[in-house]
Formats: structure tokens, C-alpha cells, sequence
């Protein structure tokens, strides 16, 4: 599977992506605003298996602050007038399996471009009821837009881990740490990123070693920074 070597490796080694990028919100009439900058890595492992392959990930990611581009640990919530704790992203694992379907692919001259566009709807891990500070609903809605920009050439050669970069859009609501209730509107990520030898010094820093290898083998289900904050508050 061709994508396979686009994303990861092949041959069961690990890949490290990074990203950088920005996060803006809208309320409704109102916005939109620049509110975070956005960075991070996911360390990944591809395994095959008898129905396609496994892609075993976790990642971790850094709110940071829009002009200087430092890390928040505490945000001043302008809609709110609340000071608040930042969570930052520390999901482990996210896994997905990869080989029922063909990944889209579009060719454009001498690049190739792998597009995934994931539609979520699933009942929240966080309901309005119990959490009504840190849940804009009952069902979390959102949607996940990938595009893996790679050679041609790199394809065509048939070596296990072709380079890449790749663009990545998120449509979501409101982060349950931002303790915006059910207020209209949401977020809107647009980043973009590459394949990297190593993970930058700064995440390197901050994440842990933990978050430095992508896992050895399967498990579930996967963390998002609503189950984080879900299980986090429930301590």
C-alpha cells in the first residue's frame, strides 16, 4: 500500500510527523479570532496485519500563544473574562487501521497527494448534563481534513519511508478546558508539517519520553482531548 510509506514506513520503523500552525475561533455573528498558535508531533509505527495494516501513533501537541508563539500554560479566555488552565495534547494511543479502502489519491504533475477526510459524530464523552461548563453538546461533531504531498519519483523508487509533507484543517468545537458551555460557534486549525528525523527541542522538552516512540503494538481505544479531560477531572 503505497500510502503506507507516504504516512509511515513500511518496514516497521518508526517516523516521527511534526506540524505547526494556528487555531482560530467564531462565535456566532461574531469573529472569527486568532487564538492560539499550534505545534506538534505524532510518532508512528505501521505494522502489517492480515486485513491491511495497523498504524500504531501516539501524539502530543502545545497551545501557544498567537504573536510570540510561546507556550500557555494558563489562557485568558476573552470571551468568558475566565482565567484558565491550558491543556495541552497528550493522546496515547492513536491508532487507526488502514488497507479496506484505497486512500484517494490525486496525481498533479510530478507530486502525488493522498487526501483523508474523516467526519465525525459520536456521542461525547462529556455530556451537557454532567460537565455543562466544558460541553457544547451531547454528540461531538467535527471534521478532520489531511493531505500527504509527496514525490513522484519517491513513490516510483520503492523505498520503505517516502517523504512527505502534509496539510491538516480541523473543524471542532469548543475545547472542553475553555469552559465555554454550549456558546455558539467553534474552532477552526489549519497547520501544516512534514516528515522530520528528530522531534524538535522544544516538544522534546515538554512531552516526555513516553511521547518520544510510537507504541509496540495495538491497543484502544484512542485518546482525544475530550477523553483526556474527562478522565483527568473524574481524578
Amino acid at each position: 500500500m503505497d500510502f503506507i510509506r507516504v504516512r509511515a514506513s513500511a518496514d516497521g520503523a518508526e517516523t516521527i510527523s511534526y506540524w505547526t500552525g494556528d487555531v482560530y475561533a467564531w462565535q456566532d455573528d461574531d469573529g472569527p479570532h486568532h487564538l492560539f498558535g499550534f505545534e506538534g508531533i505524532n510518532v508512528a509505527r505501521a505494522v502489517e496485519s492480515d486485513d491491511g495494516w495497523q498504524l500504531l501513533t501516539r501524539e502530543a501537541a502545545l497551545y501557544l500563544d498567537p504573536r510570540t508563539r510561546e507556550v500557555l500554560d494558563t489562557w485568558d479566555n476573552p470571551f468568558t473574562g475566565r482565567t484558565v488552565e491550558v491543556h495541552h495534547v497528550f493522546n496515547d494511543p492513536v491508532n487507526q487501521r488502514l488497507g479496506a479502502y484505497p486512500v484517494p489519491m490525486t496525481r498533479l504533475g510530478d507530486q502525488v497527494v493522498y487526501n483523508i477526510d474523516v467526519r465525525l459524530a459520536y456521542p461525547s464523552p462529556l455530556k451537557v448534563a454532567d460537565y455543562p461548563d466544558n460541553s457544547a453538546s451531547d454528540t461531538y461533531r467535527a471534521l478532520e481534513l489531511f493531505q500527504f504531498f509527496a514525490a513522484a519519483r519517491d513513490l516510483e523508487s520503492g523505498v520503505a519511508d517516502v517523504p512527505c509533507v502534509f496539510s491538516w484543517c480541523r473543524v471542532s468545537p469548543w475545547l472542553p478546558w475553555m469552559a465555554m458551555g454550549q456558546r455558539g460557534g467553534g474552532l477552526v486549525y489549519h497547520c501544516r508539517g512534514s516528515k522530520v528525523p528528530e522531534v524538535p527541542l522544544r516538544l522534546r522538552e515538554r512531552v516526555g519520553e513516553r511521547f518520544l516512540h510510537a507504541p509496540e503494538e495495538w491497543s484502544g481505544p484512542n485518546m482525544t482531548s475530550w477523553t483526556a479531560f474527562a478522565d483527568k477531572v473524574k481524578r
